[in-house]
């Protein structure tokens, strides 16, 4: 790629009069050696992979095997449907559809990890979401993918993007900075404000560790898809309002590594601390245990 840095991506995209989303693609297609229709086309397809995991969320059983987790998307959509929202009917649905993603994964249907598998409601409650309220066509936001990839893609070449890494702030945290920064663009914002969108939603996500209780991306990891996706609207609307991450994004971006390799090991991702190790926590782990030596799931 052309760029190492969010500083150097956004100069690039400005200089170069383009969207973050087309510079990424057409560095893409480059890189890969393929065609940019066909480097686009291979997006689209995990475009509505992203839609069908929302429909089936929000339709389908979507109990995991654990029967620990399930169905919480439909609760917050019939609640949306029957009352107004806390935080807004916008915020409320994008929520409502990151968790039906979650759901999907945690119930081992079909979901596009990103960047994980564990992150992988953030981005499509994000798009899905907002694309029904504005009327966008998918080839908008199939651009703006390639947006949210290439802070991915800076992310992971100079932090981390897995929970066994970093913790939580390391999968959930750069999934929202992704979803952040493409939302800018896809409401017309400068490549600079996407930029500084990435390092508001990142600071804000400092610190959270990964403490999956039974060691399974159910409990909290649902609900932080769902927290993460409101917290991605947030960040696009404090950038598109012209707040500025004071520290630039870069550096945020260090700082998460910083603080992921002193993090505790028992807060990556091994579920032997926090919510996994509270008294409840223990008791659903031991529940597993014997039902796996039972023959169960």
């Amino acid at each position: 790629m052309r760029f190492h840095t969010l500083a150097e991506l956004a100069a690039l995209a400005e200089a170069e009069k383009k969207t973050i989303g087309i510079l990424m693609l057409e560095d893409q297609a480059e890189e890969s050696e393929m065609p940019p229709d066909e480097v686009f086309a291979k997006m689209a397809e995990y475009y509505q992979v992203m839609k069908e995991a929302i429909r089936k969320g929000l339709t389908e059983d979507t109990n995991s095997r654990s029967g620990f987790t399930g169905l919480d998307a439909q609760r917050v959509m019939k609640r949306l449907s029957e009352s107004e929202a806390c935080a807004g009917e916008p915020a409320d649905r994008a929520m409502a559809y990151a968790l039906a993603v979650s759901e999907i994964n945690a119930s081992m249907g079909r979901v596009v990890a990103t960047p994980t598998a564990g992150s992988c409601g953030i981005i499509p409650g994000v798009f899905v979401s907002s694309q029904e309220r504005f009327g966008w066509e998918d080839r908008r936001m199939v651009s703006a993918l390639f947006c949210a990839g290439a802070i991915g893609y800076v992310i992971a070449n100079h932090s981390f993007i897995s929970g066994a890494e970093g913790g939580c702030q390391a999968e959930v945290g750069s999934a929202i900075a992704m979803a952040a920064g493409a939302m800018v663009e896809l409401r017309g914002g400068t490549p600079m404000q996407a930029v500084h969108a990435v390092g508001l939603a990142l600071k804000n996500s400092l610190g959270l560790i990964c403490d999956p209780v039974g060691g399974l991306v159910e409990i909290p990891c649902i609900v932080r898809n769902g927290f993460g996706a409101v917290t991605a609207l947030a960040a696009a609307d404090m950038a598109l309002a012209g707040v500025r991450s004071v520290i630039p994004s870069d550096e945020v971006i260090g700082v998460l590594r910083e603080v992921g390799a002193q993090m505790p090991e028992i807060y990556r991702e091994t579920a032997q601390g926090g919510l996994a190790r509270t008294p409840t926590g223990k008791a659903i782990m031991k529940e597993l245990k014997q039902n796996r030596g039972r023959g169960g799931g």
